[in-house]
Parts: C-alpha cells; sequence; structure tokens
C-alpha cells in the first residue's frame, strides 16, 4: 500500500495463492468452526459440499494473511529503495462478505484485491479511506470468495 495520494483506483493485486489441504482445514475446524462437513470428509460427501469443506472463516483468514503479507512485501521494497513508507491503519470494517462455492480439501484459491475508491478521513486529516473489493478465485477459475473492505491509509501531506 502507498500513501493515500499515491493510490490508484481500478489498481488490482495480486495477493498470492493458498492450497487448502484436509489436515488444515479440520485443524481450523477444530479450533474455531467444528461443524461435520469442517471435520469429516465423509459427512461433506454426504451433503451439498460434496466432500471435505474448509470454513469460510478459513476461507477468510487465509485472505487476510496474505492481503497482510503482500502489504509488508511492497513496503519492504519502498524501504530497499529508500523511499518513504506510509503507516497503514485498522480497518473500520468490512461487507459484503460471500463465500461463492465451497473450496474443498485439494482446491487451490487465488487471491486478489483491487482498489474501488478512496477518500480523505473526515475526522482525522492526516489518514485517508481506501476501499478494496477482494476475491478468491479456485484452480478452475471459478469465484470463490469476496469481499468489500476499508482500510485507513496515511496520507503523505500530514
Amino acid at each position: 500500500m502507498d500513501f493515500f495520494e499515491d493510490v490508484v483506483v481500478g489498481t488490482v493485486t495480486p495477493l498470492g495463492s493458498h492450497s487448502f489441504f484436509a489436515e488444515e482445514i479440520t485443524a481450523f475446524a477444530r479450533s474455531f468452526d467444528p461443524q461435520p462437513f469442517h471435520l469429516d470428509a465423509a459427512v461433506g460427501a454426504r451433503m451439498h459440499f460434496g466432500g471435505l469443506a474448509a470454513s469460510g472463516w478459513h476461507t477468510a483468514a487465509v485472505a487476510a494473511r496474505l492481503r497482510a503479507q503482500a502489504i509488508a512485501r511492497h513496503h519492504a521494497e519502498l524501504h530497499r529503495q529508500g523511499r518513504p513508507v506510509p503507516r497503514i491503519g485498522p480497518s473500520p470494517g468490512f461487507k459484503n462478505l460471500k463465500w461463492l462455492r465451497p473450496v474443498l480439501a485439494g482446491d487451490t484459491v487465488t487471491f486478489a484485491s483491487e482498489v474501488i475508491a478512496k477518500k480523505p478521513s473526515a475526522s482525522r486529516p492526516e489518514w485517508g479511506l481506501v476501499f478494496t473489493h477482494e476475491t478468491g478465485t479456485d484452480q478452475f477459475g471459478r469465484p470463490v470468495f469476496a469481499l468489500d473492505d476499508c482500510v485507513f491509509v496515511e496520507r503523505e501531506e500530514s
């Protein structure tokens, strides 16, 4: 993420890919979402999922991790170039979270983030708000995950 003034609406940033394997799916489910179709492949197969399905929250957590890692890589590159690195503030929230199809054991999901809008913060002049549309697509090119996110980004003018 660049300084607010340098963020360009329409920019798409690849966040990376993640393969969801059975052991990770069940470990996440045991800790955070212990529903039978996240814990047992036979139960998932008997349901409309067709197999062991990752928790939607697992998919969202992976997307969040990949987003944070992509920002860290970009900031490290800015630092290597001797350029100033903007502060990234918290997210005031997200909306339109959608789990569009099940993520099954063995699926690889590729995540991306598109800047869809930005505006200066009305209450904090040193910050701007950057709005993004986050997506996840499986190895067959089918959308499996989406959400609209917002984050505070430092203004260079401050």
